[in-house]
C-alpha cells in the first residue's frame, strides 16, 4: 500500500461516510455477489450471457 492509501483512511477516520451510503455500498456488493452465484449455478437464462465462441465485431473496409 502507498501513502496515498493511508491518507484515505485517516480522511474516512476523520469523516466517516453516513450510513445510507454504507447501506449503498453493501447493497451493491450483495446484488453483484447475488447475481455471480445465480450465473453460478447456471439459473440466468443463456440470453443474459456472452456469445460463445468470442464473436467479435468485425471492422468493414472499403475496397
Amino acid at each position: 500500500m502507498n501513502l496515498r492509501h493511508f491518507l484515505r483512511m485517516a480522511q474516512w477516520a476523520r469523516n466517516p461516510p453516513s450510513a445510507k451510503r454504507v447501506a449503498l455500498v453493501f447493497g451493491v456488493v450483495a446484488l453483484c455477489l447475488l447475481l455471480a452465484g445465480l450465473e453460478w449455478a447456471g439459473v440466468v437464462p443463456d440470453g443474459f450471457g456472452l456469445a460463445p465462441g468470442g464473436d467479435k465485431p468485425r471492422i468493414k473496409t472499403l475496397p
